[in-house]
C-alpha cells in the first residue's frame, strides 16, 4: 500500500513509496484507502497551550540587598498535552531543555539546570546597583509525540515559551551602614520603595552574557 505523509501545518502531501504496515504503527486511513503516517511538526508543536514555568528570583519578601547572592530557580515539570489529528487522538509532550534568564539590568545566564531553593547556590546572580528589576525567565522545550498510544517520537524543533516577569528589589544599605544613629522603624520604613521611574534600577555597566 502506498504511505502518504502529511504535513497539518501546511496540508502539504509526501508520498513515501509503497509499504506494508505493521501492527501498531500509528496511522490513519484516507477515503481512497491509503494509510497516512501522522506527524506533529515544530508548528503544530507551537500552537499548543503549553504553559509557562513557575520563575523564582531573590527572598520572598520582594527584595535583596545590593551585591547579596540571587537565587533562581524554576519548576521543571514535563507537561503532556491531549490533541486530535485527522481524527486520532494524539499526546504531546512538552520537556524543558534550557532556561535563559533576563536579570533586568543588562545581564542575562543560558543554563541547562533548572536550578533550586535556597540555600542551593546552583543559579544565582547579584545586582551591583539599587533599584527596582524585572527578572524573566525563557524556557527552551523539546517535544515529543504519541499517536493513539502508540511509541514516543522526537519533534523536530523546539519552542521558547517566557514566564512572567518576577519584580525584584535591590536595596543599598549604605545608608545605614554610614549613619547608625537613623532609628529603623520597620512598620513605616520604605524598606521597598513604591516602583516609579525615579526606583527603576539601572543598567549595570558592565552587563554580561553566563552559561552555565
Amino acid at each position: 500500500m502506498e504511505s502518504v505523509t502529511i504535513d497539518t501545518a501546511t496540508g502539504t502531501e509526501t508520498t513515501n513509496g509503497y509499504s506494508c504496515i505493521t501492527p501498531g504503527t500509528p496511522n490513519a486511513v484516507t477515503p481512497e484507502g491509503e494509510p497516512v503516517v501522522i506527524t506533529v511538526s515544530r508548528s503544530d508543536f507551537a500552537e499548543l497551550p503549553v504553559q509557562p514555568l513557575g520563575a523564582h528570583a531573590g527572598p520572598d519578601e520582594g527584595w535583596l540587598p545590593v551585591n547579596m547572592v540571587n537565587v533562581l530557580y524554576a519548576d521543571p515539570a514535563t507537561q503532556t498535552l491531549e490533541t486530535e489529528l485527522l481524527g486520532v487522538p494524539v499526546q504531546v509532550r512538552a520537556i524543558p531543555i534550557e532556561y535563559h534568564w533576563d536579570l533586568g539590568d543588562g545581564n542575562t545566564i543560558t543554563t541547562k539546570k533548572p536550578g533550586k531553593p535556597y540555600p542551593s547556590e546552583q543559579v544565582t546572580a547579584t545586582y551591583t546597583q539599587e533599584g527596582w528589576y524585572d527578572i524573566t525567565l525563557t524556557t527552551t522545550f523539546a517535544g515529543q509525540f504519541s499517536v493513539d498510544g502508540g511509541q514516543w517520537q522526537d519533534i523536530d524543533g523546539t519552542i521558547e515559551i517566557a514566564s512572567d516577569p518576577v519584580p525584584l528589589f535591590s536595596k543599598s544599605l549604605e545608608s545605614r551602614l554610614v549613619n547608625p544613629d537613623i532609628p529603623i522603624d520597620e512598620e513605616n520604613d520604605p524598606w521597598i520603595p513604591a516602583r516609579t521611574p525615579d526606583t527603576e534600577g539601572p543598567r549595570d555597566p558592565e552587563a554580561t552574557h553566563r552559561e552555565l
